[in-house]
C-alpha cells in the first residue's frame, strides 16, 4: 500500500480541524441554550447579555469554518428575534 506524505499530513490536519469544530459547536450550543433559557424566564437583561456574547462567538465560528456563513446568520437572526420578542 502506498502512503503519500501529503495524504498523511491532510489526515492529521483533518483530525485537528474536526476536534476544533466539535469544541466550537459545543460552546455555541451552550451559549444559544443560555439565551433561550433567559428568554423563557422573561429575563430581558440576561437575554441581552447572553445574546451579546453569543453573536460574536457564532460569527467567529463561521469565520473559522465550523459553520457555513448563512447558518451562522440564521442562528443569529433567530436568537435576536427571540430576545426582541421580550420587549413587545
Amino acid at each position: 500500500m502506498i502512503v503519500h506524505k501529503s495524504v498523511v499530513k491532510r489526515s492529521r490536519q483533518a483530525l485537528k480541524h474536526r476536534e476544533r469544530n466539535v469544541s466550537v459547536k459545543s460552546s455555541i450550543r451552550t451559549s444559544v441554550k443560555t439565551v433561550l433559557e433567559a428568554v423563557q424566564n422573561k429575563d430581558t437583561e440576561g437575554a441581552k447579555a447572553a445574546l451579546a456574547k453569543a453573536v460574536p462567538a457564532i460569527a467567529k465560528a463561521a469565520a473559522k469554518g465550523a459553520f457555513h456563513k448563512k447558518t451562522a446568520s440564521r442562528k443569529t437572526s433567530r436568537l435576536t428575534k427571540h430576545v426582541n420578542s421580550l420587549k413587545a
